[in-house]
């Protein structure tokens, strides 16, 4: 029997809006390291690359440059506390279950592939209540290579046992993008996620603004590959 289509899925940005979170996880870090908090509108443009990047990002934001040994600290510092915090305000975007709904309908298989740790990745979606419908969940641990690496996202299909000639990537950011286009899977972006150029301008197959939008651009993608 054939493996059916895939649509693959990050998750910050993407599935749920989890900035709060990750920022409020940031800002005890700064504030541990005697600098200042960064407002939400201000660092929600540094997520998209991962917690490290954020962590980088956030504090040369506030103008301190962090060691080797400074930055492996903060991070392990971050996902201790992010991990008793992944839920306090993030909920999925508007439209995430009727657009999974739709593609399950139209035979898809489902998977996230994410730079977020597998086993956090799978609590704040088991919270969201949506973690049963993905057939895997790959975190930046769950192989040796994570995103950019196109192996991550080639891994999660294998995992999640779908046709990696029928699979499409969905994501927001640069990170998600060009991890598709190295592994040669089309890529849908949306604009309501992480980053810090618009997405249209990194040359996705397709971007979309809202969920409802999510089965026509992704079926499309299929049906012309």
């Amino acid at each position: 029997m054939a493996a059916p289509p895939i649509a693959v899925f990050d998750l910050d940005g993407t599935l749920a809006e989890t900035a709060g979170d990750l920022i409020g996880t940031l800002n005890v870090l700064l504030t541990r390291e005697g600098l200042a908090e960064l407002p939400l509108s201000q660092a929600r443009e540094l997520i998209g690359a991962g917690a490290k990047a954020l962590i980088r990002r956030g504090f040369e934001a506030e103008g301190r440059a962090l060691s080797p040994a400074e930055h492996d600290r903060l991070f392990d510092e971050f996902i201790a506390h992010y991990g008793e915090h992944l839920a306090g305000s993030s909920h999925l975007f508007d439209g995430v279950v009727p657009a999974l709904g739709r593609l399950e309908q139209a035979g898809f298989r489902l998977a996230v592939c994410t730079n977020k740790y597998e086993g956090q990745s799978v609590k704040l979606l088991t919270v969201l209540g949506v973690a049963d419908r993905f057939a895997a969940i790959c975190g930046r641990d769950t192989f040796p290579q994570y995103k950019p690496d196109p192996r991550h996202l080639t891994e999660t299909i294998a995992r999640a046992g779908g046709d990696p000639a029928r699979a499409v990537m969905v994501g927001d950011s640069r990170t998600d993008i060009d991890t598709a286009k190295a592994a040669g899977i089309p890529v849908v972006a949306v604009t309501f996620g992480y980053t810090d150029t618009p997405v249209a301008e990194l040359a996705p197959d397709r971007v979309i603004g809202h969920f409802s939008e999510l089965h026509d651009a992704v079926v499309s993608l299929v049906r012309a590959g």
